[in-house]
């Protein structure tokens, strides 16, 4: 199953011609680009981390060279609109983030739904019926709820009852779905994976094509333990299905590390550095805290990696990464530093710079 059908999908469909030509026609010539992960390396939790508005006013051009440097936000997050998620993130960081330059889990769902949107779909994840709007947003003209299944017949999983606020935004007698997009983090698993089975094992339908967008099984927040991801729902659901079936669970996974995450973004990356298709990609740094997804995707896709000791990865804890990055540092702000003075430094200088990386003593690497 491959739904999206394309080697990357450009964004210029969704920017303003005259936005998008000012931002691009400044940024044209750069050589160099950043890709961030955004929890565990921007923020913990919905705090910024403390060297990360420093990091992200370098790229603006607050840096040794005075350079603006084109930029995305890569997340195997989501939940959220990605105008909301821009506007909360740009007063997080203290600095202006276009809607165009975020990546969320979910966003490579969007050019799907130019294909599939009249289709019915089970949305799982997110709170409420927030997903639900999400994929509206999108061009899903069907979609449905797990609770709306339940206001049908709440014998589905008797262990629950919907509250006021469920039954308020319920709409009973869905369509059965072509597909189940997994948009965010399911919050009601057994509820879900009930459902889901069920769907899978129907007598006279044809069972759902699953789609899951963030293979993460952990994620860092503000709480001092990494807590469980979307993988970890997709783990227990396949294990609930083989169980129940004896047969392995077909689906399609989107999100870091997955190629068709990594090419939908250098589409991004493409319309932000001003890049039409065929001309050279400047050299994209990825700064990323999980080497399972952040470093495991750069280095397939052919970018530089960065992986900073700030989030899901602990070198204390972990030793050394399955993946192995370009670099180990500290945090954001010591890798932005770092690619610029690689890129942009002169031979001489650059000889300069690299006896002064040389010599920090990266806590990244401390316990290695």
């Amino acid at each position: 199953m491959n739904l999206l059908g394309q080697r990357w999908v450009r964004i210029s469909h969704i920017t303003s011609g005259l936005a998008r030509g000012l931002q691009t026609q400044a940024l044209k010539k750069s050589s160099l680009a950043f890709c961030f992960d955004v929890d565990g390396v921007l923020l913990h939790g919905h705090e910024a981390i403390p060297c990360a508005k420093k990091a992200l006013r370098m790229v603006e051009g607050e840096n040794s060279r005075g350079l603006k440097i084109p930029y995305i936000l890569l997340t195997n997050g989501g939940g959220k609109p990605e105008a909301e998620r821009a506007r909360s993130l740009s007063e997080v960081l203290g600095v202006n983030i276009s809607e165009h330059q975020l990546i969320q889990a979910h966003t490579i769902l969007r050019p799907i739904a130019k294909k599939y949107g009249h289709e019915p779909v089970l949305i799982l994840g997110g709170e409420l019926d927030t997903c639900r709007k999400i994929a509206e947003g999108y061009g899903y003209t069907q979609p449905s709820l797990p609770i709306d299944y339940l206001a049908t017949d709440s014998r589905i999983w008797p262990f629950y009852k919907l509250n006021d606020a469920e039954n308020e935004i319920a709409k009973p007698h869905p369509p059965h779905p072509k597909f189940v997009l997994t948009v965010h983090d399911p919050r009601n698993w057994a509820l879900e994976i009930q459902l889901l089975v069920d769907l899978l094992t129907h007598p006279t339908h044809p069972p759902p094509k699953i789609v899951f967008c963030n293979p993460d099984l952990l994620w860092r927040s503000d709480y001092p333990r990494s807590r469980f991801g979307q993988g970890a729902f997709r783990t227990a659901l396949t294990a609930a299905y083989r169980a129940s079936t004896g047969k392995k669970l077909e689906y399609e996974q989107f999100g870091k590390p997955t190629r068709a995450t990594y090419e939908f973004a250098e589409g991004f990356l493409m319309d932000q550095a001003g890049i039409e298709v065929g001309e050279e990609m400047p050299r994209v740094y990825m700064v990323g805290d999980n080497p399972e997804s952040d470093i495991a995707g750069a280095n397939a896709h052919g970018w530089e990696s960065i992986l900073v000791n700030t989030g899901v990865y602990n070198s204390a804890d972990d030793g050394p990464p399955v993946h192995w990055p370009t670099r180990m540092l500290d945090n954001v702000e010591q890798a932005v530093e770092w690619a610029i003075d690689r890129e942009f430094a002169p031979l001489g200088e650059k000889l300069r710079e690299r006896k002064k990386w040389d010599g920090v003593k990266s806590g990244a690497l401390d316990h290695l």
